[in-house]
């Protein structure tokens, strides 16, 4: 069985630290601390580059020779306002020191010294619905292909209403041919409201040789080293996730499974 459910480490401090090496990849790293207020914790970027994403909570933020001041405005993610993040390129240090209760994430790949440190969001960041039906979601795009703010990184949020579907139809995006396809690694950082909800998600190849189906609950992450990857939300549960991805380019081109990419083409025809 592969290993890609990744329980918290605990409840409180660093609770996820997954490297390249721990995820057995070789781009994408995530880590997610929850702070109470008035802790600090500390990092140096190194090799790599990283963007910081306040979940929720407040945090004064000093980075990159900069002071950021208190960055954060929703307590709740399920607010789902634009949440506040830092870009940081490879090669710095940051501190962060929780001003209320706050959930930070550490989204982080291989740095190439092409950016530099920038605000991202709130401004910028609007909520945009995607999908019909059931498979509507809704998506704050804080860094993807559309704006060059990172040399590697691709982040982004999605909102899954109770009983809805994302990442869905079922797609892949783990072959290095672009334009037709890009190789990315991907990892999903899951909330669930109410706490004690739990959704699903499926990881599989159309070979068949990776099949794993896991019930996910809040704060676990699940790795998508390959293959499609559709999650749902069961009746009762909103479902949040953050979405980090990185590969040897930073485009995002993929491919429906051919079995159910039927339902891609009846709801693009029928916009």
């Amino acid at each position: 069985m592969a290993d890609l459910l990744r329980k918290p480490l605990g409840v409180s401090g660093k609770v996820h630290d997954i490297t390249p090496e721990s995820a057995g990849w070789g781009y994408v790293g995530f880590g997610l601390y929850r702070l109470k207020a008035g802790e600090s914790v500390a990092e140096v970027t190194g090799s790599r580059e990283v963007i910081l994403v306040l979940v929720e909570g407040l945090a004064h933020i000093e980075a990159a020779g900069q002071d950021w001041g208190v960055m954060g405005a929703r307590m709740d993610v399920f607010e789902r306002t634009p949440p506040h993040c830092l870009y940081l390129p490879n090669d710095s240090d940051w501190r962060a020191t929780a001003s209320s209760d706050c959930t930070l994430a550490v989204c982080s790949a291989p740095g190439k010294s092409g950016h530099v440190a920038r605000r991202l969001g709130p401004e910028g960041i609007t909520l945009t619905p995607r999908g019909t039906g059931a498979n509507t979601r809704y998506i704050n795009n804080i860094a993807m292909e559309a704006l060059d703010v990172a040399d590697s990184l691709l982040v982004t949020e999605v909102f899954t209403p109770a009983g809805n579907w994302s990442s869905y139809p079922s797609h892949r995006h783990d072959e290095d041919d672009f334009p037709r396809m890009t190789y990315l690694e991907e990892s999903y950082y899951h909330r669930l409201n109410p706490a004690q909800g739990f959704g699903v998600q499926r990881v599989y190849t159309e070979d068949g040789s990776l099949d794993e189906t896991m019930a996910v609950k809040n704060h676990d992450v699940v790795l998508v080293p390959k293959g499609h990857h559709p999650c749902g939300a069961p009746y009762g549960y909103e479902m949040y996730y953050l979405n980090v991805m990185a590969g040897p380019r930073r485009n995002w081109r993929f491919q429906n499974d051919p079995d159910h990419d039927w339902i891609y083409q009846r709801d693009t025809a029928a916009v």
